[in-house]
């Protein structure tokens, strides 16, 4: 235990994929640390159980915001993993890249190497989709993606899709392929009817390796330095601090919210908020915890007038059911996390591509699994995937335990503002198309009497909740950006021998759920860490939509959302 050629602090989306691809070498002595337990569990395995591991202190750091200006004062919740897998055993398991055109953003900030070009590769390399390969899609990667039971087991799918097109949207098969623009089946982190964290596809088939060792249960306090070397770890493990040294690399792994954390107990930061708390300053560096950012999500509901929705399915019997279906067979509605199709649209023109995400759920019900009403109902999760606002994550000790101060300032842009008003006047529009007649009752919420630009206002600040991607907070950029904490290469800026790989050092956020993209990150420095070559760049076009500087959407809708 004294010394390894790499240290991996954080056995999550990232962690798990560095600890398989450095320990392929046998030659390399890989120590893998995690603060929390193992993952054997079945609400971890089992996909419609999702709510639970969420609401379990064994999985789920359970962070909150401050108080948030601008959503009134509220604490919002900030959920993060805890355990192997890290977040990916405890998420919704959407699987969702982003669109090319948030890569080209992320070179343009200074992340050069990271156009979509560049990266696609290392998206085809991680994944194993159940389509099989092609030019966008790769099939022999460690990572499981499903299309779910492709929309089978229920009709609202279909309409929300058929409704989508009626108001003028394109109908894509594929979004994480050439057209992520458009209404269409939703993709999953599910292989075999069983949740695919990256603990159960990267790290389970190679436990095997006498050169990985796993460390659980064990809380990093610190990093130790030589001047500007990064050199060792502090960690607490059953009771005992200990020092454990490396050769190579120290990497951390620990996500958007514990990784700045970690650097900052370690001296890396804001010399002047570091010195509030009593820590030596071994590099000032006032990116570290700043340029947070997150997407958030409201619940649009209506009754349902067919009696065909999950509503009917949240007792303990029909529970009970299909937890049995799923124990025997890995099948049915235990299989699946039920967001069987989606939607990415644009929210005006002038943009080259989509801002708004969509979520079609067949039930009216809350993120922790009970009903939000009588009867049948389903709802739409929605929001804008660009935001403008910006917030940071500070230590609020130097103790390790402490939990962080996280303020987000959601909702403070004016930007922000606009594009919230005008998506739930989308959505509305979208919702009231001749597909939807069938099933369609009573609006739920927001309610037909939340109309005006107040009204909006008022509602989102009081039922807006994050949709649990932060990232941003070690962002990758030039060393002249006074916002980068990291460069091209996840190299800690003047640190030697530190990296952070994880969503911290996004730019900016992709339009989309961001497992898929802290995947896909890791695997491509993984790359570096070896002194590999990158693979090859893909040679595939960019689109964008047509008369995009004129048009919000290619079409007409059917049915205007004031004609009702």
């Amino acid at each position: 235990m004294d010394e390894f050629d790499y240290i991996i602090v954080g056995a999550g989306s990232a962690g798990c994929v560095l600890a398989n691809r450095l320990s392929a070498n046998p030659s390399h002595r890989v120590l893998l640390v995690e603060a929390g337990g193992h993952d054997r569990n079945i609400f971890v395995q089992m996909p419609t159980a999702l709510s639970y591991p969420m609401a379990m202190d064994r999985f789920n750091w359970g962070y909150y915001s401050e108080p948030e200006p601008g959503l009134d004062g509220r604490c919002i919740s900030c959920p993060r993993g805890k355990g192997l897998g890290g977040t990916s055993s405890i998420n919704g398991m959407v699987y969702v890249r982003g669109n090319p055109h948030d890569f080209e953003e992320w070179e343009s900030l200074g992340a050069e190497g990271w156009g979509y070009r560049d990266c696609l590769p290392y998206f085809k390399r991680a994944e194993a989709w159940v389509g099989g390969g092609n030019t966008y899609r790769g099939g022999d990667g460690y990572l499981g993606v499903s299309a779910g039971n492709e929309m089978r087991l229920n009709p609202l799918y279909r309409a929300f899709i058929d409704a989508g097109v009626e108001a003028g949207y394109p109908e894509t098969k594929d979004y994480n392929g050439e057209h992520q623009e458009g209404f269409g089946p939703m993709h999953m982190t599910v292989r075999n009817g069983v949740r695919e964290s990256t603990a159960r596809a990267y790290l389970k088939p190679i436990m095997h390796r006498s050169n990985l060792t796993i460390l659980t249960n064990a809380l990093v306090h610190h990093i130790e330095f030589l001047e500007n070397r990064a050199i060792g770890i502090r960690l607490e493990i059953g009771g005992t601090l200990k020092t454990i040294h490396f050769k190579r690399e120290l990497l951390l792994t620990a996500g958007a919210i514990a990784s700045p954390m970690l650097l900052q107990r370690s001296g890396i930061g804001s010399a002047e908020s570091l010195s509030a708390f009593g820590v030596k300053t071994v590099r000032n560096l006032y990116g570290v915890g700043e340029n947070l950012q997150d997407h958030l999500e409201v619940y649009f509901q209506f009754h349902c007038k067919e009696p065909i929705t999950l509503n009917s399915k949240l007792n303990f019997f029909s529970k009970f059911l299909i937890g049995a279906k799923w124990l025997l067979f890995k099948k049915g509605l235990g299989a699946t996390n039920h967001f069987e199709s989606c939607a990415f649209i644009r929210s005006k023109k002038g943009l080259k591509s989509p801002d708004i995400q969509y979520h079609f759920l067949p039930a009216a019900m809350r993120y922790d699994g009970t009903p939000s009403i009588d009867g049948h109902g389903f709802q739409v999760h929605v929001g804008p995937n660009k935001p403008k606002s910006r917030g940071c994550v500070k230590i609020s000790s130097a103790d390790a335990t402490a939990a962080p101060s996280i303020l987000f300032n959601y909702y403070q842009h004016e930007e922000d503002i606009q594009s919230w008003r005008q998506c739930i006047r989308l959505t509305r529009e979208i919702m009231k198309q001749p597909a939807m007649d069938k099933y369609r009752g009573a609006e739920i919420q927001p309610g037909f009497d939340v109309n005006s630009d107040a009204d909006i206002d008022a509602w989102v600040k009081q039922n807006v909740e994050s949709a649990y991607h932060p990232a941003g907070t070690c962002k990758m950029g030039n060393p002249g950006d006074p916002l980068a904490v990291v460069d091209k290469n996840c190299n800690v800026i003047g640190i030697e021998n530190l990296r952070v790989v994880d969503a911290s050092v996004f730019p900016t956020l992709p339009n989309g759920n961001i497992n898929a993209p802290v995947i896909m990150v890791a695997e491509k420095i993984a790359d570096v860490i070896l002194g590999k070559e990158s693979l090859a760049r893909s040679d595939v076009s960019i689109k964008v939509p047509i008369e995009w500087q004129k048009r919000q959407r290619e079409g007409t809708p059917i049915r205007k959302a004031d004609a009702m």
